[in-house]
């Protein structure tokens, strides 16, 4: 099975209000088609492992390959380009533009891209929210439906332009028992049939199990 994505040496350094070693040599890699997990307690560096795997923190020691590709060094321009085509991006606050409707909301990063017409934008947003069984709120603002609704939505956001890796920064964090599993459905079937990358953070331990593999953190290292 090929790689997805391949971490060397990573180590980061916060520099105020004194200089702190935040991650310490992390290598690992996680096959294409895999479905990680990565725990730890609060503080322990794993949303800062997170933001650098997605590319959104580029201040960081080591090298990092994206499928096959050494992404470390690259342009802030050339790494918008690979974060919007081929890595779906999971908040823990689903940040939705509140007074679009969902759809909209969906579209956004598939219009950005500019590889299909608005038509057929429309169609793969209606679809991802079908998949998400949100496809009813559709033409409803974003700030108008329930919690567990605005997170399906910002996961079918994520969707749109059939990345292969998808991250998630505690994406089941806000949503209570019964979301979070709809949530977790999801992802096994992305993986499973899709054959996508998932690699989430995550605090909760079912959650954690269920995936196919835990990388656990403790003081900005890999147990």
């Amino acid at each position: 099975m090929s790689i997805a994505l391949k971490a060397n040496n990573i180590n980061k350094y916060f520099t105020t209000p004194e200089r702190f070693h935040a991650l310490k040599n992390i290598s690992f890699e996680v096959k294409r088609g895999e479905f990680v997990s990565i725990t730890g307690k609060s503080g322990c560096g794993k949303s800062t492992l997170l933001y650098i795997l997605s590319t959104m923190d580029t201040d960081y020691e080591g090298s990092l390959q994206i499928l096959d590709n050494t992404v470390t060094g690259s342009g802030q321009n050339s790494l918008a380009i690979l974060r919007n085509e081929h890595i779906g991006f999971i908040f823990q606050f689903h940040y939705l533009l509140p007074d679009f409707s969902c759809l909209k909301n969906v579209m956004i990063p598939a219009l950005r891209l500019g590889k299909m017409s608005r038509a057929e934008v429309e169609h793969n947003a209606y679809e991802k929210l079908h998949l998400l069984g949100v496809s009813d709120q559709a033409l409803k603002s974003a700030s108008k439906i329930s919690g567990g609704q605005q997170q399906r939505v910002a996961i079918a956001r994520a969707l749109i332009n059939e990345p292969s890796i998808i991250m998630g920064d505690e994406p089941t964090g806000n949503l209570d028992s019964k979301n979070t599993s709809v949530v977790f459905d999801m992802f096994r079937t992305l993986c499973d049939e899709f054959k996508k990358t998932i690699i989430t953070v995550t605090h909760d331990t079912d959650f954690a199990h269920k995936s196919d593999r835990i990388i656990e953190m403790m003081d900005g290292k890999m147990i």
